[in-house]
């Protein structure tokens, strides 16, 4: 049979092949929610219910919400130089190369080779040597794999949803390091505005040392009302040391997250001690917004598809892989010969590879690959539900240290009133100075409790905005 027949009789085979390509495995679908979400959890959280927080919803940059240019420079300073989204941008260029790559390989592939080389024939030790001699090709290919059973598409499929899941992956960076900014910048203020609050009990300890001691000298009070004064002071100077180390190691994190090092920390905010507030509700949404904004519950979901379509990459396993190609090239002992018609090869045709004999290790692999499915959607469904207790735990948390840190406030308040009116009574002697004391330190520790209420309303405001996935749009 010449070429021609052959050629002629073999397109209508090929067409044939090409016509019944399909795509194994199984196609890809949305998973459904997990039961307590899919039965209303996705719904308003149950601590909306507090008036200081909102159902609008949250706006991408919400740290802006607290209107602090000085917060805003940092935000985009950290955004444009942090170290974990540099390399969480690099990881990315990564995926979106390889899905470049798969993407190249189910087209068409040539290939170019020549070589040179020097050799001699060997006669077994029978009769002469052929002598030493020159062998000179060149050559080339082209094929191309018809993907019969979809295993080109399931790959590219995969690699396409592992770059949308690497996408995610830099997204969750961004909404952690944005958070991870506000909360060392919080914190260093709320450390700041300790400090001040510990300090400025200080210096009314010792003005109220200085005035017992007089009393002691002029006979009004005990030298043991001296003592006792002078005890309440050293306690509350000891508290100081822990604020102002505390601070700077907020502005040490704040500086390493920024991408510098951590004594280049903005020394601007040495002086900080007004905590970042917000002036209304904080905007939580609901539980179906969370899902679709948190980028973790989307980079589950991506890896749950890329999953899926590696159960079609191994099942195809199980099918022939079909190719067309062709190859073309000439070979001589003499590189004058390389241009004669007698030194021409070439070759077309249809290329089949099958590994029919090792069928139960293709089995083994799609159990493997269908076992990694399951485990990806279980992790799926865990991603979502950690989602919303973290949000439901982070916004109760807040509501409740809200009504304790009121309570705070009020006991402070009430605890001055006291101190001044001991004050009074104790210059016109009215009181003794062991009352007075005691009214002072009541007074020390209310300032104290309030100011630590007011840095964990602060921290909880944090959480709560690292609970709702934002800063990444």
């Amino acid at each position: 049979m010449s070429k021609a027949r052959w050629l002629r009789g073999s397109v209508p085979a090929i067409l044939a092949v090409l016509s019944a390509c399909t795509t194994v495995g199984p196609d890809y679908v949305l998973p459904t929610l997990p039961a307590g979400a899919a039965t209303g959890a996705a719904g308003a959280f149950e601590a909306s219910a507090s008036p200081a927080i909102s159902r609008a919803p949250l706006p991408p940059r919400w740290w802006q919400l607290y209107d602090d240019p000085r917060l805003d420079a940092l935000m985009e300073d950290a955004l444009a130089a942090n170290t974990d989204l540099r390399a969480a941008a690099a990881n990315l260029e990564r995926a979106e190369a390889f899905t470049r790559e798969v993407q190249a390989a189910s087209g068409i592939q040539t290939t170019l080779d020549g070589s040179a080389s020097v050799g001699e024939t060997s006669n077994l030790g029978i009769g002469n040597p052929s002598g030493i001699h020159d062998l000179f090709s060149l050559g080339g290919s082209i094929s191309y794999e018809v993907d019969v059973v979809g295993r080109i598409r399931r790959s590219i499929e995969a690699a396409t949803a592992d770059e949308q899941a690497q996408a995610a992956a830099l997204d969750l960076v961004r909404t952690t390091v944005a958070a991870a900014v506000v909360g060392a910048y919080t914190d260093a203020c709320a450390a700041g505005a300790s400090l001040a609050v510990a300090e400025q009990s200080v210096s009314l300890q010792r003005q109220s040392l200085s005035l017992t001691e007089r009393g002691v000298r002029g006979g009004v009070f005990a030298p043991i009302d001296a003592t006792r004064s002078s005890a309440l002071l050293a306690q509350l100077e000891s508290v100081t040391p822990g604020y102002a180390a505390d601070q700077r190691i907020a502005l040490y994190r704040l500086a390493v997250l920024l991408g510098r090092t951590p004594q280049d920390y903005p020394a601007s905010l040495v002086d900080c001690a007004s905590i970042p507030s917000l002036v209304q509700p904080i905007p939580a949404g609901d539980g179906a917004a969370l899902i679709r904004r948190r980028p973790d519950i989307r980079q589950a979901e991506r890896r749950l598809a890329a999953a899926t379509a590696r159960i079609g990459v191994e099942t195809a396993a199980l099918y022939p892989t079909v190719g067309l190609g062709a190859s073309a090239g000439v070979s001589s002992r003499t590189v004058e010969g390389l241009v004669s018609n007698s030194a021409l090869q070439f070759s077309i045709g249809p290329l089949i590879s099958w590994s029919l004999p090792n069928r139960s290790v293709a089995r083994a692999r799609i159990e493997q690959a269908d076992a990694s499915a399951r485990a990806a959607l279980a992790e799926f469904d865990g991603t979502v539900l950690a989602a919303l207790r973290e949000t439901e735990s982070a916004l109760t948390q807040y509501a409740n240290d809200l009504v304790k840190n009121r309570r705070r406030r009020a006991a402070r308040d009430r605890n001055r009133e006291a101190a001044d009116m001991q004050a009074k009574l104790a210059r016109g002697g009215a009181v003794s100075s062991l009352e007075v004391l005691d009214v002072e330190r009541s007074l020390a520790n209310a300032e104290a409790e309030l100011a630590s209420s007011n840095a964990r309303l602060a921290a909880d405001r944090v959480r709560i905005f690292l609970a709702l996935g934002g800063g990444w749009e």
